[in-house]
């Protein structure tokens, strides 16, 4: 979709990548340890290093002025950014709402957008990009509007390394906000179609996909699924207004993270519409919270809201990644919002969000992932479809970027045993996956190990205890052997009923086949 602004932006994109604006180069300018504390909302660092810099250099560069203007919010004379947007212009730059209107009697450009560079490694390699967003609370010293459009932040960031990243005809982002997940999957998709209830978050989101070269991606105005009411696509992601906001007269409601409704309702009313937006084969990946009552747990309460769907074929998996007590779930979104700890502000918000949480008896408030995955008519059906709701708290394996392929590979492990019967998983040939080690304990002394733990490198990091026999044959799954050539090896050398060795043994073989422990030597 051309945005109407389409020369400006191509000028700014010009200008941009002539002045180097990229992360490395803001690492460059300021080093990592402002960069931490820039993730803390403190600037000073960053400007340290920038004053020694034009000390240095005897003037600043235009990498700088950018830096100094759009990244850290504050004003630069006229004539530097003039020299920084060489082709775009101070007058261009105030047509794009990058910074408020100027006369030739102003000494500084005041900045009234955030712009900020992106980079990323995915599925498909390496990406960077520009992304401009409303300024946040450090920029404008006091909390952000109702209407506040947030740029990349830590669930942006979660859900676009969750994204499964497949060759699909269609995708939808559904409360596209900046129009991040919206790029993502442009990158893998051939028409997106990004909703948002804020008019003024489609307009950024349409500048950023101008920005960075798309033009396969349509905005359309509307709340949740009402813009796309009869129609499917083969991906959908959402990273929406999950937070849960006291209903209360003088609570702020951010459109970026409110949805309006009461509790968990929004992440309910999505679980229970999604489905029927998928086309055969289709995925749905979104981010949600749940509430905990003293009378029902987190996922209870999800399992519920999966029963009361009315369609019971569509696979899904939820994964519980954090669970907060209301205190400080309250505190952190309060926060977000600009709002300074323990002042007049923040208490009256603090009792409101402690008084609806009381009110309707929640205590903790869980934080994850939901998938969803409607059956491919083309493809071989499995016996029934996979309900699997569980609790993965804790740090993940690896970095976490590449949770998207992880996923995709515990989905194909699925659905290949499951589509097996125990005689034709007996006479599979298995691997074990790359990122696998086997952890041995031994007390002082002992020949044989008191504990074995199967270490997943990779995805959730799960930790799987094992013993002797499951050991060993995950150890001899080196592809060449069959998985019951291996049982009956194994059922001579301990002097058991190979008939009973194995099974024990393949209910447990398919479940390492879910966690993509163990894989299919064919997808190996």
């Amino acid at each position: 979709m051309t945005h109407p602004q389409r020369d400006l932006i191509a000028a700014l994109r010009s200008d941009l990548t002539a002045a180097g604006f990229t992360v490395s180069a803001l690492s460059g300018l300021w080093g990592p340890d402002a960069d931490t504390a820039l993730h803390r909302n403190q600037r000073v660092p960053a400007l340290r290093a920038l004053a020694r810099l034009r000390s240095t250099l005897g003037r600043s560069t235009a990498t700088a002025t950018l830096a100094e203007l759009f990244v850290l919010g504050l004003p630069v004379a006229p004539a530097l950014l003039a020299e920084a947007l060489p082709s775009l212009g101070i007058q261009g730059a105030a047509e794009l709402r990058l910074i408020s209107s100027v006369d030739e009697h102003d000494e500084s450009v005041r900045p009234v957008a955030d712009l900020r560079p992106y980079s990323f490694i995915d599925q498909l390699g390496v990406g960077s990009w520009w992304i401009m967003s409303d300024l946040g609370e450090l920029s404008l010293g006091h909390a952000v509007g109702e209407d506040h459009v947030l740029g990349v932040g830590g669930a942006s960031l979660t859900l676009s390394g969750l994204m499964i990243q497949r060759t699909v005809d269609s995708a939808l982002d559904l409360g596209t906000g900046c129009g991040i997940q919206a790029m993502h999957a442009a990158r893998h998709a051939r028409r997106v179609v990004a909703t948002d209830i804020s008019a003024r978050a489609l307009d950024i989101a349409s500048l950023n996909a101008e920005l960075n070269g798309f033009e396969n991606i349509e905005f359309r105005l509307g709340s949740l699924f009402e813009p796309v009411a009869d129609e499917t696509f083969d991906q959908i992601v959402s990273n929406p207004p999950f937070v849960i906001t006291p209903r209360a007269e003088g609570v702020p409601s951010y459109e970026y993270r409110d949805g309006g409704m009461v509790g968990d309702a929004l992440v309910q009313h999505v679980v229970h519409h999604a489905g029927e937006h998928l086309a055969p084969g289709g995925i749905a990946q979104f981010l949600g919270n749940w509430e905990y009552t003293h009378a029902e747990a987190g996922l209870d309460r999800v399992q519920g809201w999966l029963d009361e769907t009315t369609d019971p074929v569509v696979d899904v998996w939820v994964i519980e990644r954090d669970v907060q007590h209301i205190d400080e779930y309250a505190e952190t979104w309060i926060r977000d919002g600009g709002t300074t700890p323990a002042s007049p502000q923040f208490d009256r918000l603090y009792g409101a969000w402690l008084n609806d949480f009381e009110h309707r008896g929640v205590e903790q408030v869980g934080f994850g992932y939901v998938m969803l995955r409607r059956p491919d008519a083309a493809s071989p059906a499995t016996p029934s479809p996979l309900r699997r709701l569980e609790q993965l708290h804790g740090p993940l394996g690896g970095s976490g970027s590449g949770l998207g392929a992880h996923l995709s590979d515990c989905l194909a492990g699925h659905d290949w045993q499951t589509r097996r019967s125990d005689a034709e998983l007996a006479a599979s040939t298995l691997v074990v996956a790359s990122d696998v080690t086997v952890e041995r304990h031994y007390w002082p002394g002992d020949d044989d190990p008191t504990a074995m733990i199967l270490r997943q490198g990779g995805g959730f990091g799960r930790q799987t205890p094992i013993d002797t026999g499951l050991a060993a044959l995950v150890g001899a799954c080196d592809g060449e052997l069959t998985i019951g050539a291996i049982c009956g090896a194994l059922a001579q050398l301990l002097s058991v009923d190979e008939t009973a060795l194995l099974d024990e043994l393949l209910p447990r073989v398919r479940a390492l086949l879910d966690d993509a422990i163990l894989l299919p030597t064919a997808e190996v």
